[in-house]
């Protein structure tokens, strides 16, 4: 084996890794060690890993994954229980949601919102396709995500709107972008830098939602300083080995009336004298927001076994 060099994955193919090494972009498979033994884990590497390769080997040969200092991650599918990196590494997260075309998705949103939360990855809502929303529309989603609270950018690729904000929070960060496909997040990245030219679709009239443009991650430098990461649109998004009672820390809002709840352990769903409840009945918490985190909260694994059992407070 000759000395290993360091790179960066730019992609992630079925069997090949576009590693970048020293300004080049060298193609490299995984070694099969490095499948061995992932403890629910499907893959080993992920966009924005750092990587060390072997050259001198036909093919080049990708021998170690470095420690990563985050990463984003899910459940592979309703079918593969295991885990699925999709990139690793990075300072921020910008949800691209369009308000129209297709429209919000309340439920899209929040999941990646709180996946952000579960990772320790600053987020981001981007309101893309602001041309096309009633002012009523938009108005009642600055509402929803200002009470979080969530920092909002709104963008318009096509007159130019926010393009320029947008770029100044990339710039000189490793940022992902994601968001169901057809929101515009190719749009918007040909309007940030003009020459990268990726491929953009039509919206289907029958489903209202985007064509998969882009089927794979992939990391692009921009001209202007900053590192973009590029998800495929995935549809569904459910966070990896959540327990029930760890999911309501992901929605920052709930932590204003908690600790007035009846039980300490209490899981905003049915327990009596629920803070959060009254507050969601007070209009205080968006009714959209709740709904989202009942579905995560159906879907998250359940607690050991006594967490659930619900004990009067010290002061009852």
């Amino acid at each position: 084996m000759s000395e290993l060099k360091r790179g960066v994955v730019l992609r992630m193919d079925a069997k090949v890794c576009h590693v970048e090494v020293d300004g080049e972009v060298v193609l490299a498979a995984p070694r099969g060690a490095l499948f061995e033994n992932l403890e629910g884990v499907k893959n080993p590497v992920a966009v924005g890993d750092h990587v060390e390769i072997d050259p001198s080997g036909d093919p080049v040969s990708l021998v170690n994954v470095l420690p990563r200092r985050n990463q984003l991650s899910r459940t592979a599918s309703s079918h593969d229980p295991r885990e699925q990196v999709l990139a690793a590494n990075v300072d921020q997260l910008f949800v691209i949601a369009s308000v129209k075309s297709p429209k919000f998705s309340s439920n899209r949103t929040d999941r990646i919102l709180a996946a952000c939360e579960w990772h320790g990855i600053p987020s981001v809502l981007v309101l893309n396709k602001t041309d096309l929303a009633k002012p009523k529309e938009l108005d009642a989603l600055r509402a929803t995500y200002a009470s979080v609270p969530v920092e909002m950018i709104e963008t318009c690729a096509t007159d130019g709107k926010g393009v320029g904000e947008l770029r100044e929070r990339l710039r000189g960060k490793t940022s992902i972008l994601y968001g169901a496909s057809g929101a515009g997040k190719s749009t918007l990245l040909n309007a940030l830098q003009p020459g990268l030219r990726l491929k953009v679709g039509k919206i289907s009239s029958y489903w209202e939602q985007g064509k998969h443009t882009t089927t794979y991650s992939q990391l692009h430098h921009l001209d202007f300083g900053a590192d973009v990461i590029d998800t495929p649109g995935i549809r569904v998004f459910r966070i990896h080995d959540i327990h029930r009672s760890e999911l309501k820390g992901l929605f920052p809002e709930f932590a204003r009336y908690e600790d007035r709840c009846k039980f300490p352990n209490c899981t905003h769903d049915h327990e009596p004298d629920c803070a959060v409840l009254d507050a969601l009945e007070e209009g205080e918490i968006a009714r959209t927001r709740y709904m989202s985190y009942l579905e995560m909260l159906m879907e998250a694994s359940p607690d050991p076994i006594g967490y659930d059992d619900v004990e009067e407070p010290e002061d009852a």
